[in-house]
């Protein structure tokens, strides 16, 4: 009896294993974003590279952690990850690990945490800069800015690190992070994020927003909610060439009658420049305007079966005649886009309670969901750019799910015409249409009940010695 060899490519990089299964082939768009040759010149300029000779390489264990995050259930277990190493090293011919996950998780901790932020970074500024002109708001690049929370395992180092709040028992609760994003609009990718404690002073989202304008282009326009409207922002963006919409906060007052009127609900008022915060230097004070244009104008937003919502809206977009007020209003609402992107991290990746045991891994398993994140991303703007849709309107659950599918066939290059089998797939994603659903109006209830127990209000090791004494 004869045995069948699978045919493979001829694997040039190591990490074509990572980069090969989001599409990585030649002919297709954004073939260039995250390349394998890519990957491995920002490990080598990091000094990031470990293994290259041994089972657990920088290569195999990037790829496996990949796996994780874009698993849910079992399949996110490291035991899953080594076994998927396995099969893997069995497919191309090489020496299996044993069932062992030890060697595993000590191989994740060596990823570097600065490469894995620049390959998230790195990856969407590449899409954003191949971006279809049609993907853009007025031909201008968007990002959208929000805020979002996560916990994870109650040890004492995540404790010390990211404490649980205050208000709960000690042992009861989670210790739990507070993050920022910035998300491009085209494209959906993450562009950055900031993570820090939940509570305590400079760790709101303003604070962390403001360790991340490096990442916003002259020329960029940003959009999020009130909670960032002050002046100092919108001055530091200004200063920046970044434009910037946002909500006004509910305690500014508002007065149409005031200001230079360009329409109704819509005119130019002057904002002055308030006293130098504590977090600012006297040096990046004194280089804030004294007084700030803006343009502030008012619409009603209308849901059926809702009630009519009025928004008012300040921006540094103050031509009204290439920004319309039904422009502004558009672009204003596009803001909701962030909530969705942050769920589809958060849920389908699993990004709201981690599985890492400290804050270095949980670090580590922050910009590896991200990274994950982007490139199943970068899967949807290469079957929108393919069949012409709007990449937003693709969904992404579905294209987690087709990259998974043949996760192991490609990785090993076993498949028989790549080419053929990724057309199909783009064709398959581009089919699943998500975005456009009219009208639909569902209750927030849950009709099947997840469990009975009654929640923990007491820490684990009372309840236990409570327990014993019966």
């Amino acid at each position: 009896m004869h045995s069948v060899s699978l045919p493979r490519e001829h694997s040039k990089n190591g990490f074509d294993a990572v980069a090969r299964p989001f599409f990585q082939v030649e002919g297709l768009p954004f073939s260039d974003v995250l390349s394998a040759e890519w990957i491995e010149r920002v490990f080598r300029e990091e000094d990031a590279l470990f293994g290259q000779d041994d089972l657990f390489s920088t290569q195999i264990v990037l790829w496996a952690f990949l796996a994780q995050t874009l698993r849910d259930g079992k399949g996110a277990a490291c035991a899953a990850a080594v076994a998927d190493i396995a099969t893997y090293q069995l497919q191309t011919g090489q020496h299996a690990p044993s069932g062992d996950t030890g060697d595993y998780c000590r191989a994740r901790a060596k990823l570097n945490p600065a490469a894995l932020r620049r390959l998230v970074g790195e990856s969407a500024r590449q899409l954003e800069r191949d971006a279809d002109e049609s993907w853009l708001w007025k031909g201008l690049h968007a990002k959208l800015v929000d805020g979002f929370t996560f916990t994870m395992p109650d040890t004492p180092e995540n404790q010390k690190a990211f404490p649980q709040l205050h208000t709960q028992t000690p042992g009861v609760g989670f210790p739990i992070a507070r993050a920022c994003t910035i998300v491009s609009l085209a494209t959906a990718c993450v562009c950055d994020v900031a993570i820090g404690p939940y509570q305590g002073k400079q760790t709101g989202e303003n604070a962390l927003l403001r360790g991340m304008l490096d990442t916003f282009d002259e020329g960029d326009v940003v959009v999020f909610d009130r909670y960032y409207c002050s002046y100092m922002m919108l001055a530091t963006l200004s200063l920046r060439g970044v434009d910037a919409c946002v909500r006004l906060h509910q305690r500014r007052p508002i007065d149409f009658r005031c200001g230079h009127r360009l329409d109704r609900d819509d005119h130019l008022i002057t904002w002055t420049r308030p006293k130098q915060p504590a977090w600012m230097s006297d040096e990046d004070y004194q280089k804030i305007p004294d007084t700030l244009t803006l343009r502030e104008l008012r619409f009603d937003v209308v849901v059926p079966g809702r009630r009519t919502e009025t928004i008012t809206v300040v921006t540094t977009l103050t031509d009204a005649e290439a920004f319309t007020k039904e422009d502004i209003a558009e672009l204003y609402g596009v803001r909701w886009n962030v909530e969705l992107d942050i769920r589809a991290i958060k849920q389908t990746l699993g990004l709201d309670h981690v599985r890492c045991k400290s804050p270095q891994m949980v670090r580590r398993e922050l910009w590896v969901t991200l990274l994950a994140y982007n490139l199943i991303r970068k899967v949807i703007v290469t079957s929108a750019a393919i069949h012409g849709k709007q990449p937003r309107c693709l969904g992404f659950t579905l294209t987690c799910q087709t990259v998974l599918a043949s996760w192991m066939l490609v990785s090993t290059g076993a498949c028989a015409d790549l080419h053929a089998m990724h057309h199909a797939m783009l064709s398959y994603i581009a089919a699943n249409e998500v975005a456009n659903r009219p009208g639909r109006i569902e209750p927030r209830v849950l009709k099947r009940r997840r469990h009975r127990y009654p929640l923990m209000k007491r820490p684990r090791d009372e309840l236990k010695a409570e327990l014993g004494k019966t």
